[in-house]
């Protein structure tokens, strides 16, 4: 692999991990269809630990205030010790049915990574969950925000989430959904999403981070490039997102997801 090849892989990653329209997916798709050879598993952590740097950087405050209502209190204002703590804890909570996927499903999933056809129908379901989130959005008569959301919330968004552990399901598409779904506004949705997908990204990457340091075969410069394109390409991503939805619906990306998945239908049954 060269480092532009790295570069291409670092921007789909980083891009595709918070534009619902799944980075798995793109993951599998790119490299199939640009004739870039399959990356070693620890390049694909590098990525996704890249991405996990750049949301958390770009929610640096936020987490910052949800640490410190736990540890120190004294330093936030007064008043907002609770709110923190407990979107602090919603995403602890909302964290776990992905956890639990991963352990007991996570071979399954694995295996559906080799399949095309696979991918190419779960990039059909990501299409329609975002379609039938916009009509409920659309229906809905008032919106919540993060701050009303209560620990069933948070589980059922969790459960989005660990649909995601699919290929071509989108982990931002499910979870912006499904707090669409539990009457979240799109921004809200998008907000909690983002947050939600620190945990899961960063421990999936700790898990195999043992596989980084043997698996430099490529080269440092493949590594260092690829991880700062998806760190840079994750940083737009998201901000574009939370800009994006607070005047648009998910209605382009549902069209794109639902595009793509049926030509990749088409073409894995040619």
């Amino acid at each position: 692999m060269t480092v532009f090849q790295a570069i291409v892989l670092g921007l789909v990653q980083g891009l595709t991990e918070f534009l619902p329209i799944s980075s798995s997916g793109h993951l599998v798709l790119v490299p199939e269809f640009l004739g870039i050879p399959a990356p070693p598993l620890s390049f694909d952590v590098m990525l996704h630990l890249a991405t996990v740097v750049a949301v958390g950087g770009y929610f640096a405050r936020d987490l910052y205030s949800m640490a410190g209502a736990f540890f120190w209190p004294k330093r936030l204002k007064p008043g907002s010790v609770k709110q923190w703590r407990r979107l602090g804890l919603w995403l602890v909570i909302g964290t776990v049915p992905a956890g639990l996927a991963g352990v007991f499903l996570g071979d399954f999933f694995e295996s559906l990574f080799e399949s095309t056809l696979a991918v190419g129908a779960f990039l059909v379901v990501t299409a329609i969950l975002m379609a039938v989130a916009d009509y409920v959005s659309g229906r809905a008569v008032t919106s919540r925000s993060v701050d009303d959301m209560g620990l069933i919330d948070a589980l059922i968004v969790g459960c989005f989430q660990a649909l995601a552990i699919a290929p071509g399901l989108s982990r931002s598409g499910s979870t912006i959904s499904g707090g669409m779904f539990l009457g979240l506004d799109r921004t809200a949705a998008a907000r909690f999403s983002f947050l939600l997908s620190v945990p899961i990204i960063a421990g999936a990457g700790l898990l195999h981070a043992k596989d980084i340091s043997a698996g430099f075969s490529e080269g440092t410069a493949v590594y260092v490039a690829g991880a700062v394109a998806a760190l840079l390409s994750g940083l737009f991503a998201v901000h574009f997102m939370l800009r994006f939805l607070r005047s648009h619906r998910l209605r382009v990306f549902s069209i794109y997801t639902a595009a793509l998945g049926v030509l990749v239908i088409l073409l894995s049954l040619l």
